[in-house]
């Protein structure tokens, strides 16, 4: 079956950064988009980045843009989210989801599979 299963989440001051990464199996990564979104206690699921199944376009919420990247390693079947300048309201559940032929995919229910996630704190 598949599975995505995220790492890198841990505890930063901020200014600082992390790497997450989403190990994906049971699909044909090359096929599908990867996004990256997030939850902070009490708050809704929201977006934070793209990557087509192309790898050649992505796309960021504005509150990210400049600090986050993504990328995506075929051959290992990855996808990667660099934060930068990390803010304790990056502070979330960082969760990684695969769209088959996603290009550029920002809404949750455009997601077939999904991580389990993995916690970042930011503290301040």
């Amino acid at each position: 079956q598949v599975q995505l299963v995220e790492s890198g989440g841990g505890l930063v001051q901020a200014g600082g950064s992390l790497r997450l990464s989403c190990a994906a199996s049971g699909l044909t990564f090359s096929s599908y988009g990867m996004g990256w979104f997030r939850q902070a206690p009490g708050k809704e699921r929201e977006f934070v980045a793209t990557i087509s199944w192309t790898g050649r376009s992505t796309y960021y919420a504005d509150s990210v843009k400049g600090r986050f990247t993504i990328s995506r390693a075929d051959a290992e079947n990855t996808v990667y989210l660099q934060m930068n300048s990390l803010k304790p309201e990056d502070t979330a559940v960082y969760y990684c989801a695969a769209a088959y032929g996603g290009y550029l995919s920002r809404q949750a229910p455009e997601y077939t599979y999904w991580g389990q996630g993995t916690q970042v704190t930011v503290s301040s």
